[in-house]
Formats: structure tokens, sequence, C-alpha cells
């Protein structure tokens, strides 16, 4: 799963489509209008970031909204909180020596 939405997060206009629904659902139509490609490019990327599991689209009357799904997002923070913790002690002793260095 990580390895399908991390290619799903590779293109920047797929991430900016999620930022995007991340503050409230859009249309397809609102989305489009956010965006100087076609609808059809648009589209594609919505279809690329749904098989990805990171959006849900659903039918509202005529129209066709797009709401952000978090659980791959989840997934992606839990694999890299291993890391974050990992440079997280990196820059504290970095800063530690940095300081060391300053009061010398």
């Amino acid at each position: 799963m990580l390895d399908t939405t991390f290619a799903a997060l590779s293109d920047p206009t797929r991430r900016s489509i999620l930022d995007l629904l991340a503050e409230r659902d859009h249309s397809v139509g609102e989305l489009v209008e956010q965006f100087p490609i076609t609808q059809s490019a648009v589209s594609r990327h919505l279809n690329v970031l749904e098989q990805a599991d990171l959006i849900e689209r659903r039918r509202e009357g005529q129209r066709r909204l797009c709401a952000l799904r978090t659980g791959p997002l989840s997934e992606v923070d839990h694999w890299m909180e291993r890391y974050r913790r990992m440079w997280t002690e990196k820059m504290k002793r970095l800063d530690k020596a940095v300081q060391k260095r300053k009061t010398r």
C-alpha cells in the first residue's frame, strides 16, 4: 500500500489536489478551476488518487464531490515516524555540539 501511496504523492498536481481536499470537499469542476490543465487531465489525477485510496468520490445531485481519505496518509506517517525520531535525535546532538562550541 505504501508504494501506491507514494506513487500517487509523487506528482505535484496530485499533492495540490490533496491540499485543497484537506480544507473541504470539492466538486470535480471546482478542482478543474484550480489548475491550468484540462478536465480530462484532472480526472486522470483523481483516478490515481482514488486508486491509491487517498480520495473518495460521491454524487450529490448533479455534482460529483471528492473528499480526502486519511487512512493511507496515516500509514505513511506511521512509517515515517521511525525516521523522524532518528533525525530529531541527530539534530539534538548537532545542536548540543554547536552550543558547546559557542561557549568555548
